[in-house]
């Protein structure tokens, strides 16, 4: 998904929920607006998607890797409805887009 159409998910799907699976301490420097941290590394996903099973994901890290391992878990945990932010956070702030810092 492209940031520049984020906005748009969002507003016409307000149960999208975007997932940044980066470190804390990334998370705490700056992330998007909205989004839930959770490290690619943990094994929540599932109790993630459990708490709202229709709600499409959103997943980003800093440049791809670390969003690729989670889309592949969760995929392999039978959830679909899960896309890729183009760019993720690197992308994110080359663009300009607005960030929150903290948790």
């Amino acid at each position: 998904m492209k940031a520049a159409d984020l906005p748009g998910q969002l507003a016409s799907h307000p149960d999208t929920l975007v997932v940044d699976v980066r470190s804390g301490f990334e998370f705490r420097r700056g992330h998007v607006p909205g989004a839930v941290h959770l490290p690619f590394w943990v094994a929540a996903f599932r109790s993630l998607r459990t708490r709202v099973p229709s709600a499409p994901l959103v997943i980003y890290c800093g440049h791809g890797p670390r969003a690729w391992v989670a889309r592949t878990l969760l995929r392999w945990r039978g959830v679909t409805d899960v896309c890729l932010l183009d760019g993720h956070m690197a992308g994110w702030r080359r663009a300009g887009r607005p960030e929150v810092a903290g948790r």
